[in-house]
């Protein structure tokens, strides 16, 4: 598989990034010998716990890190790091108490705002006071059913910063999806938003937080925050107040930080759940602390006053992630809305506008621009964009390619892939290394990541397999909710390999020392017991014009599997013999023969969950007849339906 050099670091860029500092210090403080960022990768897996404290250290954690640095269990899911320290996380996000920007936000074309690092604190101040008033305490849970904007971010701190956990969803879930969510992990306060703009449209949430709240009866207080400003929900059966009231007016108090143990649980996130009920992941708090901050500082090479933006949502792990860019003293970004509206180079706009160093987004993000064929290169300056970054799905050659000849040609993409069962990546890319189209430039420091085969046999170049963490990390999940002696944490995660995390992607190693992932290893497609990857079919149908977007599914046919491929197509075209002929031809060219789909099928869209991933399990189960649960979990279920009883699949 041959991938282009889109991408090198000057010797400047080098010099000056936090991992050169870093590799630097090591070399003082452990006679690291090393020079590259492979090299400092295979250090840190080789020597976990010296890598663990010097990421502490350089890091500049506010806490009590403790004697040991490991407790030395020996089974994976009971190993921690730093089993005796001390800290605050929310602490260590608002350090800062001056009059620079710490969150710009933009709602859609409908709102501007900006909270200095003084405004973020007296918030939080205030807030946490509340929750207390109320009292929440170390160990309750406050939920959100919130937009991706300052009060989410403030009563997300304020309620870390007293001890108890918090948990959200977006506000475009339905009843069902935040009920199989918060009804789990019954929260004691909640906290809404009264509705939202999408695409100019405004969406009043007012009835849906008062159903929500009517059936989780461990609610005891709603703070709903205006901000389309429709008032409150009527015979709520809570004491019910706007935000502002809640947190009352006057001078903020004292901002008091207990100490807390390395693993006391912040954040529960959830699973999609488009395969079954959610699952509830519980993080701590030093963990999640630890692997941020080495990511953001010497993966993502974030600096103080750095302008970093992620488009996420309150479901999304990014939204968690994004939000930890305030323990590296740079100002976080939000946009809530469409990121297509009211233009299609809005968010090149806000970059310009407020001088981004870092734009994240998401791989669908970047293929939806290409096709739309923006040019921001020639319409935007961008003068202060360092740094683009994807993840979500894996990102095509040609969407890679497009970053260097549309967006900008000094930029380093950083394409990553973890997920919310670790709150972060197993892959990421550097900013001292090459980068090359089509594949990520290497592991997460720290992560021991190994590609195996069913027999647990590594992979060499070249070769597909599942990918596998042999040793632990210090993100892993504590557990989850409510499971007793750990049963299901272990099914999903150590039972396919012994004592070793197995992630459900799968991969290869590229020459460059590289990683390719071809796709969630559940929807493998088996023809003819070969496994391709999805991936491998979306980045050559991404070529084909007429096409917009796509979703590869297996079939179970005549004792065997075949490819079915569903295709959007612009506006207009139908999907003709000639197109499917063209189709199959630019797959069987640029892959193999055994990538070429059977059955090419058009339908007017692909389900996608609401974080904008491909519901491919889903669509199998739809097109075998299987019933899809947790609908709720899918932007637009309706379009489930057009894959029942389709006559094709019915036929050779």
């Amino acid at each position: 598989m041959a991938h282009e050099l889109l991408w090198t670091p000057s010797e400047e860029r080098i010099r000056n990034s936090n991992a050169y500092s870093f590799i630097n210090k090591l070399r003082e403080r452990e006679k690291f010998e090393g020079r590259t960022f492979r090299d400092l990768w295979k250090w840190s897996v080789e020597n976990p716990c010296p890598f663990w404290s010097a990421i502490w250290d350089f890091c500049d954690v506010v806490g009590e890190k403790g004697e040991r640095i490991s407790n030395k269990e020996e089974k994976f899911w009971e190993h921690r790091y730093f089993p005796d320290a001390k800290l605050n996380f929310a602490e260590n996000l608002l350090k800062r108490n001056d009059n620079a920007p710490a969150l710009i936000f933009w709602g859609e074309e409908k709102v501007r705002k900006i909270l200095t690092w003084k405004n973020l604190r007296d918030s939080v101040a205030k807030t946490a006071a509340a929750l207390k008033r109320l009292g929440v305490q170390k160990g309750d849970i406050v939920g959100g059913y919130v937009a991706n904007m300052p009060e989410t971010t403030i009563a997300a701190l304020a309620t870390i910063s007293i001890g108890a956990t918090w948990t959200s969803c977006s506000p475009d879930f339905g009843i069902p999806g935040a009920l199989d969510r918060f009804g789990q992990v019954k929260p004691k306060v909640f906290f809404a938003v009264d509705g939202y703009y999408y695409k100019g449209k405004i969406f009043n949430n007012l009835e849906k937080i008062k159903s929500v709240v009517e059936r989780v009866e461990s609610v005891e207080h709603t703070i709903v925050i205006p901000y389309i400003k429709v008032g409150l929900p009527i015979g709520n059966r809570t004491e019910v107040v706007l935000f502002d009231e809640f947190i009352g007016e006057g001078e903020a108090p004292e901002l008091v930080f207990e100490k807390f143990p390395f693993d006391h649980p912040i954040y529960v996130l959830f699973t999609s759940g488009t395969t079954g009920a959610p699952k509830c992941i519980v993080h701590g708090a030093g963990g999640t602390l630890l692997q941020h901050k080495k990511e953001q500082l010497l993966h993502c090479d974030i600096k103080p006053d750095d302008r970093v933006f992620y488009f996420t949502t309150c479901s999304w792990m990014m939204w968690n992630w994004a939000t930890s860019v305030l323990a590296q003293n740079a100002t976080l970004m939000q946009y809530e809305g469409l990121p297509l509206f009211p233009k299609p180079d809005v968010l090149f706009d806000m970059a310009d506008s407020c001088g981004m160093t870092f734009f994240g987004t998401s791989a669908k993000y970047l293929d939806t621009i290409l096709k739309s064929e923006i040019n921001p290169m020639e319409t935007h300056n961008l003068e202060k964009l360092r740094t683009i970054g994807s993840t979500g799905s894996p990102l095509c050659a040609e969407a890679c390619e497009f970053v260097y000849a549309k967006i900008k040609k000094d930029v380093h993409l950083n394409s990553f892939s973890g997920g919310t069962d670790i709150v972060s990546s197993f892959v990421m890319g550097n900013p001292i290394s090459p980068v090359y189209s089509g594949e990520m430039q290497g592991f997460g420091l720290g992560m021991n990541v190994k590609v195996y085969d069913a027999n647990k046999e590594e992979m060499p170049v070249g070769r597909q397999g599942e990918l596998t963490c042999v040793t632990p990390f210090a993100s892993q999940p504590l557990k989850f909710w409510n499971d007793e002696g750990n049963k299901r944490l272990i099914h999903s995660y150590f039972e396919k390999f012994e004592n070793c995390w197995h992630h459900g992607d799968w991969i290869e190693l590229t020459e460059h020392d590289g990683v390719f992932i071809s796709g969630r290893a559940d929807a493998v497609l088996n023809p003819s017991g070969v496994r391709i990857g999805t991936a491998e079919i979306y980045s050559q149908v991404q070529k084909v014009e007429e096409v917009i977007e796509c979703c590869a599914v297996g079939q179970q046919w005549d004792n065997d599997e075949r490819v079915v491929l569903f295709v959007v197509l612009r506006d207009g075209l139908i999907l003709d013999d000639d197109l499917k002929k063209k189709i199959k031809t630019v797959i069987r060219e640029n892959a193999t023969p055994r990538h070429v789909p059977s059955k090419i099928i058009k339908v007017r869209g692909i389900p996608k969950t609401n974080n904008g991933k491909l519901t491919e399990l889903a669509v199998k189960n739809v097109i075998h007849g299987k019933e899809v649960v947790n609908k709720d979990s899918i932007e637009d279920p309706s379009l489930l339906e057009d894959f029942k009883n389709i006559p094709e699949l019915q036929e050779n």
